[in-house]
């Protein structure tokens, strides 16, 4: 008699993993294999359910459709897992946390989990800043700060704070084209401004500009990193949030006529992770330090 295959947690791991990173590359750094032995677990995955189940093309790798129900398998047996090491453990936060989120917080961040790991050293941490944010719903990461809420139902959203934005320009670009430090609605189209990629112009932020009258953007960029030492170098006027300006910058805020938007922040995370620890830490650092960076 034949015996019917049952894929093994090893064998999901490889498929979740490819899932979550789309790439085999990504996907075995995950999980500290090779490339060629991730692409042989999935191969070998394939030949023993006798269908594919990964989608390869030069735009990245996908799972197949038909394969879905395979990796909610894998995420279920992964909470399940999660499950045991914390009843077994919950006295000590251990881990990794992934976070996605836009890379203009990178910097407050990265300086909260430095605090936290003081704390819990044996915490790990994975920030991905990349264009197309990580679906926290298919959990390609398990903590994500968005600007708006998703309508996702199987998403925890929490609204962490709202901030005013400002226009900021290098003291070099005050002294030379702005030297009251007042910018007049009506001398805003002779400025040069930085912002985003024109893919961007729907956002609140860059509307608000617009409608001000900015028409020179003489900088654009999808790197928040990249505009602001554009804006340092006193190439011209950007918009920020006050926790985005570093202390010590060269960077002044401007006055202006009409009022700036403000924006909301909120930490997302799926809810089947709302009970894991280390998740817990990380969800409570974040929404303290942020209430605290309040404007």
């Amino acid at each position: 008699m034949e015996t019917k295959y049952e894929p093994s947690w090893d064998d999901l791991r490889v498929l979740l993993a490819v899932h979550r990173h789309r790439s085999f590359l990504a996907a075995g750094r995950a999980l500290g294999i090779s490339t060629s032995t991730t692409a042989r677990r999935i191969e070998a995955l394939e030949q023993a359910l006798d269908r594919p189940l990964v989608h390869r093309s030069s735009a990245g790798t996908s799972v197949e459709p038909e394969a879905l129900e395979l990796v909610n398998l894998a995420e279920q047996l992964e909470l399940g897992l999660q499950s045991v090491r914390r009843d077994e453990g919950d006295a000590t936060a251990s881990g990794t946390v992934r976070l996605s989120l836009s890379d203009g917080l990178i910097i407050p961040v990265t300086q909260v989990l430095a605090t936290l790991r003081q704390k819990h050293p044996a915490l790990l941490f994975e920030v991905s800043s990349e264009a197309r944010m990580a679906d926290l719903s298919r959990r390609e990461a398990d903590i994500g700060i968005r600007m708006a809420r998703s309508a996702s139902p199987v998403l925890v959203q929490r609204l962490i704070g709202r901030a005013q934005l400002g226009l900021y320009a290098a003291r070099s670009y005050v002294e030379r084209r702005v030297r009251d430090g007042r910018l007049k609605r009506q001398d805003m189209a002779r400025h040069d401004f930085i912002g985003f990629e024109t893919s961007h112009d729907k956002m609140p932020q860059v509307q608000w500009l617009i409608e001000q009258g900015a028409k020179r953007f003489v900088f654009r960029s999808n790197s928040y990193f990249a505009m602001r030492e554009a804006a340092e170098l006193g190439l011209g006027i950007m918009i920020l949030g006050v926790m985005q300006v570093p202390p010590g910058s060269e960077l002044v805020r401007l006055e202006t006529e009409g009022e700036p938007p403000w924006v909301s922040a909120y930490l997302a995370y799926h809810r089947e992770l709302r009970n894991v620890k280390r998740i817990r830490l990380v969800l409570d650092a974040l929404e303290s330090a942020f209430r605290a960076m309040r404007t």
